[in-house]
């Protein structure tokens, strides 16, 4: 089973900025028998899906020589009441980086309207990783070939 909140990258610039995209339908794994009468979409799953595909542009950045782990999320907007059905863009910027850390930020937009946003994110960053296997799997999760 794949947990990747996300169906493709539209959109990759280096060292600043990533967009994706990823329909919310009923049929999502993590609504199966959670929800008795309304479906909703966790908060927790849009905050995983803007810290994936953040992650993704800290390695790219950073040529897949590390790997990032989620360390601090601060200030984040959630909405109260999200049904499944839509399909949402999910952009995130990096503000700075270095061998060590990341700071970064994102949002998600469903037709063109902000409906959750993370103002505060920062990643540690591990650096025992093979470059070769992280580039194959980014090629692969993000629909990108590059």
């Amino acid at each position: 089973m794949r947990f990747l909140y996300y169906d493709a990258v539209t959109h990759l610039e280096k060292g600043r900025s990533i967009i994706g995209v990823k329909t919310f339908s009923l049929s999502e794994e993590f609504l199966r028998r959670h929800y008795k009468k309304v479906a909703l979409v966790p908060g927790v799953i849009l905050i995983e899906a803007m810290a994936q595909l953040l992650g993704w542009l800290i390695i790219y950045s950073h040529d897949f020589r590390l790997s990032p782990i989620m360390a601090l999320v601060e200030d984040v907007t959630l909405p109260p009441r999200l049904r499944p059905g839509f399909k949402a863009e999910i952009r995130g910027q990096i503000l700075s980086t270095s061998k060590r850390d990341s700071l970064g930020k994102a949002q998600i937009y469903v037709e063109d309207l902000l409906v959750a946003s993370l103002e505060r994110i920062i990643y540690s960053h591990v650096e025992q990783v093979i470059p070769g296997d992280l580039a194959q799997l980014f090629r692969y999760y993000s629909g990108l070939r590059q």
